[in-house]
């Protein structure tokens, strides 16, 4: 029996709903890159707009900032 391939749309709204994504700033995430030193950070606890995170890696602190489109930006706190 061939493997089920799945298609690009039902991948992204996999990504979302593991995510917690509503496209409104509310979205969740459990990991992010580092700006700094590019590692890749999973977290236990999901974090969101205005809630600050560590660089397990570097240290660095940053202040997550999430557009309206769902999008996570880190600024240096």
């Amino acid at each position: 029996m061939p493997d089920r391939m799945v298609d690009e749309e039902e991948f992204a709204r996999d990504e979302e709903k593991d995510a917690g994504a509503s496209m409104d700033g509310q979205r969740r995430f459990k990991d992010f890159d580092c700006p700094d030193c590019n590692a890749n950070n999973p977290y236990d606890e999901s974090f969101g707009d205005g809630e600050e995170v560590r660089c397990f890696y570097c240290g660095q602190e940053f202040v997550a900032q999430v557009s309206d489109e769902g999008k996570l930006k880190l600024k240096s706190s």
